[in-house]
């Protein structure tokens, strides 16, 4: 999440979060990305099935939108 508030507005690659959170040798593991990114979701979204603040941009990565 911290990555995430840290770029708000940014995308942030696969390969990037995967590198960030788990290391480098988990770059490749995108489904522990995916995993993740549903828990935050369910955490902090009022309706994790159409995310407001962190949406997925197909093919790349994530974004937190800057909602203010």
């Amino acid at each position: 999440l911290y990555m995430f508030f840290k770029n708000i507005d940014r995308v942030l690659t696969h390969n990037f979060l995967l590198n960030e959170v788990w290391g480098p040798t988990h770059t490749e593991d995108t489904q522990y990305l995916r995993v993740f990114i549903g828990q935050l979701r369910k955490k902090i979204e009022d309706d994790y099935s159409k995310p407001e603040y962190i949406v997925t941009e197909a093919g790349v990565g994530y974004r937190m939108k800057n909602i203010g």
